[in-house]
């Protein structure tokens, strides 16, 4: 399967697991190729939290951002009034999110985030979407 219907399919597993979460939710069309700026991938609020939501997904390999992706998804949620959120799944894992401000910045300037990583400090689902918290230093 070629990496963008993969891509697809997953941010789709992501809307629908918003949904049903009680989130209104919506996937940006075709990202960034419906205007000249770079849109976020899904769109989702609850009527308390907004997330403009970049999502990334792996076989296990890290996953990586340019920080170009990033800049654009921190000026849209300023913008729009949403919390900035990258959103990674690698597979046999679940969705696990993070504030950009919190991902690895390489030499190049592009961000990275491992699969150890999401594991250990990404926030999971069920925290996100406001079910039992887990404590996090900083973020918005």
């Amino acid at each position: 399967m070629s990496s963008n219907r993969k891509g697809d399919r997953r941010e789709r597993e992501l809307v629908n697991a918003l949904d049903e979460a009680g989130f209104a939710v919506m996937r940006a069309p075709a990202s960034g190729s419906a205007t000249t700026r770079e849109l976020p991938d899904v769109l989702a609020g609850n009527g308390e939290v907004f997330y403009a939501i970049e999502a990334k997904s792996s076989s296990g390999r890290p996953i990586y951002l340019s920080g170009e992706e990033v800049e654009a998804l921190v000026y849209f949620s300023r913008n729009f009034g949403a919390k900035a959120r990258i959103a990674v799944r690698f597979d046999r894992e679940d969705w696990y999110f993070f504030h950009p401000g919190d991902l690895y910045v390489t030499d190049g300037g592009n961000y990275r985030v491992k699969k150890e990583t999401a594991l250990a400090e990404g926030e999971d689902f069920e925290s996100f979407t406001g079910g039992p918290t887990q404590t996090k230093l900083g973020g918005d």
